[in-house]
Order: C-alpha cells, then sequence, then structure tokens
C-alpha cells in the first residue's frame, strides 16, 4: 500500500493526514500506431505521477496522486475506430467538480500531470483560478520536458522513438513485435502558416496519418525508456516537493 497513492488508501491511514499536493494524471483513450495499446497516455500518467510522487513522498512533501482520468479531447480522431473523445467543455465541468471537492477540504494546490497533447487546461485553470482564488492550479505537460533531444534522436509527437521507448519500459508485454511497427508518417497541411506555428488548426487524424503515429518509432528501446523515465520523473518530484514547501504568497521574488 503506497501513502502517496489515493487509490490504494484507506480512512483509517487518511483521517489524520494533511495533504500539501494533490497531483491528477490525465490521459486519453486513442490508437497509437498499431504496436501501442489504446491506453498508451494513461500509462504514462499513472506511472510517472506514482514515480515522481514516490520520490517527492520519500523526501518529505506530502503529496496524493488521485485516479487517473483516462479519456481526454480526441475531437480531430473522431473516425478513428474507438478512440474515444470528451469534449473541453466537459473536462471543465469534471475539473470544477475535483477542485470544488479539495478546495471545501482544504487541500489548496492541484497539479495536472497531462499525458495528452489534445488536452488543453490553460483557460480552464484560468476560469477556475477566478472561481477559487483559494486554489493554486498548475499543469505539468510532461512530454514538453525540455531535455526530449538529450536521450531520443527522433523523439516523435504520437507513438514515436519516445512513447515506444517509454512503453517497452513500462508495459513491454503490451508493445507488438517491431516487424509491426508502423512508420508514423505525418502528411503536414499545405498551408505554411499553419506549418509554421503562429497559426492554428486541427489535425484531421484519418488524413495526416496510416497507422496512426505521427513519428518513427525504429530508433526506440527499452534503455532510452528507463533513462528518459527516471530523469523525467526525478525532475518532477523536484517540482512537487518545491511546490509542498512554497507558500502561494512567496510564489514570487
Amino acid at each position: 500500500m503506497r501513502p502517496y497513492i489515493l487509490a490504494e488508501k484507506n480512512w483509517d491511514a487518511l483521517k489524520e493526514e494533511k495533504i500539501e499536493l494533490a497531483i491528477l494524471p490525465w490521459g486519453a483513450t486513442e490508437a497509437h500506431n498499431y504496436h501501442l495499446p489504446y491506453s498508451t497516455d494513461n500509462i504514462e500518467s499513472d506511472l510517472i505521477a506514482a514515480e515522481a510522487a514516490r520520490i517527492a513522498w520519500e523526501k518529505g512533501a506530502k503529496v496524493m496522486v488521485l485516479p487517473t482520468i483516462p479519456y481526454g479531447v480526441n475531437t480531430g480522431q473522431r473516425d478513428i475506430y474507438l478512440d474515444i473523445s470528451i469534449n473541453p467543455s466537459t473536462q471543465l465541468a469534471i475539473l470544477s467538480d475535483i477542485v470544488d471537492g479539495l478546495n471545501h477540504q482544504g487541500i489548496f494546490k492541484l497539479v495536472i500531470l497531462n499525458s495528452h497533447g489534445g488536452n488543453d487546461f490553460k483557460p480552464i485553470i484560468r476560469e477556475l483560478g477566478v472561481k477559487y482564488p483559494k486554489m493554486f492550479l498548475s499543469v505539468v505537460n510532461w512530454y514538453q520536458y525540455p531535455c526530449l533531444k538529450d536521450h531520443f534522436e527522433n523523439p516523435g509527437d504520437h507513438a514515436g522513438e519516445m512513447e515506444t521507448s517509454l512503453l517497452l519500459y513500462l508495459r513491454p508485454e503490451l508493445v507488438l513485435p517491431k516487424e509491426l511497427w508502423g512508420e508514423g508518417k505525418e502528411k503536414k497541411n499545405r498551408i505554411s502558416a499553419f506549418g509554421a506555428g503562429w497559426a492554428w488548426t486541427e489535425r484531421k487524424w484519418p488524413l495526416i496519418t496510416k497507422d496512426t503515429g505521427v513519428g518513427d518509432p525504429k530508433l526506440a528501446t527499452r534503455e532510452k525508456g528507463e533513462k528518459f523515465f527516471s530523469a523525467l520523473t526525478n525532475r518532477i518530484a523536484e517540482l512537487f516537493i518545491e511546490l509542498c514547501s512554497t507558500s502561494q504568497e512567496e510564489m514570487y521574488e
């Protein structure tokens, strides 16, 4: 029974506990090339949150990992069979109820550990921050970790070298043999402004990729996944520790 995982705790152990920081892993249910499971984002967010929380807890930080939310915004993937999408408004409703509960119980710090690029929590956090001024709300998009290039030659955007390496380390039994991996080729938008990044439109997944992957996974290895997981979770743990030990009034200097 891990003391920092809510799903494994019981009331007797928690009734006198004082938690400083709640962590909410948030993933998605979607195809990941031919070779990775639909639960890839959930596995990643769940295990990254748990390991970072373990490190932080063992250094004295009072953190608690909430159960992972397994559905994300996949509106551009509605035609990919059994990709399950929730709307941003649904995300707002779910998060609003969670934040309301934490606020009521005196847990005023929350980190959303996000595994899915279609989940955009910034506008939601802005709205809830006004409604719950005592709450400190933040999001970690772990896949934007700035040192990806230190670990991978071509990390990829979706089921590429980085995610495949992680799953080879975290859940190798769910990864199909290498000869079945798709190439992860992505068709780019013909309109240059979208490619340059100063204009945005949602990608229509069936039009941009044959195998649902974006990024070539062929250089992925278990060893890369293990090293990256260790570096990433240690860095996130540092953030958790800092958040626990810093009051909201002391956030700025």
